[in-house]
């Protein structure tokens, strides 16, 4: 549940859904905490544990860094302040009226996976008093017991996106920005990454350049919420890239087949398109599987991956119907 890379970085499992799914992030600094996303509701107890194994109390921790607001980083934080009396809760500007108030944020992820199942993989989510909320512009710097932290804005994947720069560590935590990486995929160290165009704020040139701008502070590691520390990162940037601009192609490609407009005010239609999309961001996947030489046939793809293709096609959905 818990593993150490060095430099007083550590990765603990949120258990969301499954097993190395969604990494929460903690930078421990002579016995000060920053904990980077939250996971959701049920999270909070493995990060009480992952404090209690590096034998730190909860009092420890003087900041909760949140990439972005989506439940799967964000669902637990409000449950989580709870238990840190020290603490405060950074987010983005945009996202920081989210966590005061969350019940707009509830809604949308209702409307995106119906009420029941958004209840059963989230709960209830808790606000977060406004007094310990710090909405954290770009540029926006804070030291951890002298080790200092720097916010970047950086959007694409969600307007209300910041990574986090630690350069005494050469690490920049990056949510969901620079990608998915799960380590199913690995072969001999070498890792991968695909991109997310989860609903409903996917803007491709928006995040070519926070991709740009990660890798232009060349950090040995970027860390993805999806899962956890990767290296080689201009390599990885570049496949990012390449990724995106062939989900753009294919989803102009589905546009063509299935007019967006229709597809916003009749039904079938909308299916339609629904389903175009999610066909060809499996067959890219399978695509990239080739590429890479990844060694899982497609059964065990969709095994990895069913979660991410219908969230990825139901995100340019969203982009092209805007």
């Amino acid at each position: 549940m818990l593993s150490s890379v060095g430099d007083g970085i550590h990765v603990v499992d949120s258990g969301f859904v499954h097993p190395g799914l969604d990494a929460i992030h903690l930078i421990v600094e002579r016995g000060r905490v920053a904990i980077v996303d939250t996971g959701v509701n049920d999270s909070v107890p493995r990060v009480l544990a992952a404090l209690s194994e590096l034998t730190l109390a909860p009092e420890a921790v003087d900041w909760v860094v949140l990439t972005h607001v989506h439940l799967d980083h964000a669902g637990g934080a409000g449950l989580l302040m709870q238990q840190l009396p020290g603490a405060r809760l950074l987010v983005h500007p945009r996202g920081a009226r989210h966590m005061i108030d969350p019940s707009k944020l509830a809604a949308a992820t209702a409307a995106v996976y119906g009420s029941e199942a958004a209840r059963r993989m989230y709960g209830e989510i808790v606000p977060v008093p406004a007094a310990q909320v710090v909405s954290a512009p770009d540029g926006f710097g804070f030291e951890l017991n002298g080790r200092v932290l720097t916010v970047i804005d950086t959007p694409g994947h969600a307007r209300h996106h910041l990574s986090l720069v630690d350069r005494q560590a050469g690490v920049v935590f990056a949510g969901d920005t620079f990608g998915l990486s799960y380590r199913a995929l690995d072969d001999s160290g070498r890792q991968f990454v695909v991109p997310s165009t989860t609903p409903v704020q996917f803007d491709p040139p928006a995040l070519h350049a926070s991709i740009d701008r990660i890798a232009a502070l060349a950090p040995r590691a970027v860390a993805v919420t999806h899962f956890g520390p990767v290296g080689d990162v201009p390599r990885l940037a570049a496949d990012l890239h390449r990724q995106i601009d062939a989900l753009v192609a294919m989803a102009g490609d589905c546009a063509r087949r299935c007019d967006p407009g229709e597809a916003r005010r009749d039904p079938a239609s909308s299916e339609t398109l629904r389903r175009l999309l999610r066909d060809g961001v499996r067959e890219l996947l399978f695509d990239e599987a080739r590429r890479q030489g990844w060694t899982f046939d497609e059964a065990g793809l969709l095994q990895i991956f069913t979660l991410d293709i219908g969230l990825n096609a139901d995100g340019l959905f969203a982009w092209l119907t805007a």
